[in-house]
């Protein structure tokens, strides 16, 4: 464990430029041979079975600086999410990378993670239990027939909410190493009672409004999805693979979530606002019909006005 944690470590800091000092040729730390390498080792430390105790790490940057320790959690922030500002030092002692790595993708801008939301007591659990049913989700693109809008919200997976017509969804990068990223993720969920399920619940959502690749492509051109995995056909055949034969307990949130869209689809009056908008509105020359025929109904309407007025005053 101490020779793993120590690659982990230096494998780490040099990938994020803290280190530099190895020869250009070194065959594991050398600068190119670093960038070939370092996808697969970041997506090897996040297999569920590699999982080191983040206990050693601590300990070995302690014992590095006489005693203190440097977070590591920042460390881990840095190595896989190089562009977030996020500062991870509230999250306190996490168990290994993938629990640091899982926090991070649920973490929403503005909130500070405490230790204690791990913990769900016995009543917030019959909570939970208690709901038998839910709402049945349609696809994106039945989603949008029906007028409901796509509009991205940040990069915690967490941070999925509806309202006046619009689902706000996370953007996601999909690239090679999603499938590998989520699967691990889901299978700590299910293995570690205290770190609850967010992860499955949005993979679970996404399954349910992708259908096909017209749905992921409705998506990408929203700005939630960003394809660089292949077709958007795959990426849809990614997402329902992902969930197959998962089964997973209430979540509070895309419940209500559910809940408010299962709502929306029902009023007639939005039914047919969207039929409108889909009818007459989709282009340009539908729109100018529409009201070049307004426009004629109104001077009609005028015409026979004027001519009244016309007669009364004879």
């Amino acid at each position: 464990m101490i020779t793993d944690g120590c690659f982990m470590l230096e494998i780490m800091r040099t990938a994020i430029g803290e280190k530099n000092d190895y020869a250009p040729n070194d065959p594991i730390f050398g600068i190119h041979r670093l960038e070939c390498i370092a996808p697969y080792i970041s997506r090897d430390m996040l297999l569920l079975e590699n999982q080191l105790p983040i206990l050693v790490l601590y300990k070995l940057v302690a014992v590095e600086n006489n005693g203190k320790e440097d977070d590591v959690n920042e460390l881990v922030r840095k190595f896989y999410f190089p562009d977030e500002k996020r500062k991870f030092t509230v999250l306190g002692r996490r168990l290994h990378v993938l629990d640091v790595f899982r926090k991070g993708l649920l973490m929403k801008p503005e909130e500070v993670q405490h230790e204690w939301e791990l913990y769900m007591g016995p009543e917030d659990m019959k909570k939970i239990y208690a709901k038998k049913t839910e709402p049945i989700i349609r696809s994106a693109i039945e989603l949008n027939e029906a007028g409901i809008k796509f509009k991205e919200s940040t990069n915690s997976l967490k941070d999925i909410s509806f309202a006046s017509g619009v689902l706000k969804l996370p953007v996601i990068i999909v690239d090679d190493t999603t499938e590998s990223m989520f699967l691990n993720a889901m299978t700590f969920e299910r293995l570690h009672s205290k770190a609850w399920n967010e992860v499955t619940s949005y993979v679970t959502f996404m399954d349910k409004i992708i259908n096909n690749e017209q749905d992921v492509a409705l998506l990408h051109t929203q700005g939630i999805i960003h394809n660089d995995f292949g077709s958007d056909k795959a990426v849809a055949t990614l997402f329902n693979s992902l969930c197959t034969e998962v089964t997973l307990p209430s979540n509070e949130n895309l419940d209500g979530v559910q809940q408010r869209i299962s709502e929306h689809c029902k009023k007639d009056w939005n039914l047919w606002r969207a039929h409108l908008k889909r009818k007459y509105f989709r282009s340009p020359w539908t729109m100018l019909s529409l009201a070049a025929a307004i426009f004629l109904f109104a001077l009609t309407i005028m015409q026979a006005v004027y001519t009244v007025l016309r007669y009364h005053v004879k």
